[in-house]
């Protein structure tokens, strides 16, 4: 019998968009039946054989349309009969564990939710966050989460299954000679060290903080160029804040060519509030880039002690001190490279978490069955 796999997810992009899709396109490919339900921004996330039906799931609480939504995907997996449901994010995972309450036994779906982000900042964001988090602890089958603390907190929170699920990078391929050129031409650094971070222009990201780091390597001989590939909601703030602080910052903005900037790259920068598996810094590790990061989340579980210059959250100076480490000690810079390139060879594929997923996916469906006999 053919195993029937719903993916459901909100408005998603960065990590868990790539994860979802490496997911549903692999099933796929080892011949699940599979669908998907989510907002029309996410459909290019799937295959043209994936079957998507749209459902308004939102960033943000909106009573009508989520409990227009919620029916709208209680009617959907009736009418598709999945035998197991994959919700993305708490949001899609507490819509699709209230959809699902309703269906009769007979035909009631295996419930997963991943989890790929810690609580946001703001009283009211945190407050419905809690609760949509314990919806999903309390309805899903199995709660896969993207760091430790994520599984812990879900624990805490009621989930009968929790497990830690790696969400892997897609290994790029080397950039070209002429790929760096360009980037280098980009980024006018004329000899002086790059400084690198990735990522969406938002508070998680911790850009301020680099800001400010930028600033006190400006006396440095040559000063570092700090550059920063990314577009957001912070852009304009960030761009004013280097202005006043007198900080060299270069805004690339959204950029297509990231393996070619971590190549030219003197140290990469990860300033994060906090992280899950983050995908920068796998790519980082496999470029065998020197890395500076916040010690944070799944970062430590990705560097290990010896991959990375772990740093706090917040702490402008100490970014400022470990960046001026790298680039004036070529030992700490070629120990940390080594390091993290040795670390990656031990990281799962792509494959490895499709294959991963779909044992799971059995194995909840295989219980779901022998329960309704």
């Amino acid at each position: 019998m053919t195993l029937r796999v719903a993916f459901v997810i909100g408005l998603a992009s960065g990590g868990t968009a790539s994860h979802v899709q490496a997911l549903a396109a692999g099933c796929h490919d080892a011949g699940l039946s599979v669908t998907a339900f989510g907002p029309q921004q996410a459909a290019a996330l799937f295959d043209a054989g994936i079957p998507f039906t749209e459902v308004r799931i939102g960033d943000r609480p909106r009573p009508v349309s989520d409990a227009d939504a919620i029916r709208r995907l209680r009617t959907a997996l009736r009418s598709t009969r999945p035998d197991v449901v994959h919700a993305h994010g708490v949001r899609a995972g507490a819509f699709a564990g209230l959809a699902i309450a309703s269906i009769g036994p007979a035909a009631k779906p295996a419930l997963i939710v991943s989890v790929h982000n810690a609580p946001p900042a703001g009283r009211v964001a945190r407050l419905v966050y809690g609760v949509l988090e314990r919806i999903c602890a309390r309805r899903t089958d199995a709660a896969l989460c993207a760091s430790e603390d994520l599984r812990e907190r879900m624990v805490r929170l009621g989930a009968l299954s929790a497990e830690r699920f790696d969400v892997p990078a897609e290994l790029a391929p080397p950039p070209t000679a002429e790929q760096m050129q360009a980037a280098r031409s980009d980024i006018a650094a004329a000899g002086r060290p790059v400084v690198l971070a990735v990522g969406r222009l938002a508070a998680q990201k911790g850009f301020d903080v680099l800001v400010d780091a930028a600033a006190r390597w400006q006396g440095r001989t040559p000063p570092p160029v700090t550059v920063i590939a990314g577009d957001g909601p912070l852009a304009a703030d960030l761009a004013r804040r280097a202005r006043i602080a007198g900080a060299d910052v270069r805004f690339l903005g959204l950029r297509r060519d990231v393996p070619a900037l971590l190549a030219i790259a003197d140290v990469v920068v990860v300033p994060s509030r906090w992280e899950a598996r983050a995908l920068v810094v796998q790519e980082a590790m496999q470029a065998g880039r020197p890395i500076v990061a916040t010690d944070v989340g799944g970062i430590p579980s990705l560097t290990g002690t010896d991959a990375a210059l772990l740093i706090p959250a917040e702490d402008g100076a100490a970014l400022a001190a470990a960046v001026a480490n790298v680039l004036d000690d070529p030992a700490t810079a070629s120990r940390l490279s080594e390091a993290a390139r040795v670390r990656t060879a031990t990281f799962p594929t792509q494959q490895d978490a499709v294959a991963a997923a779909e044992a799971i996916y059995a194995r909840l469906a295989g219980a779901r069955l022998r329960g309704r006999r």
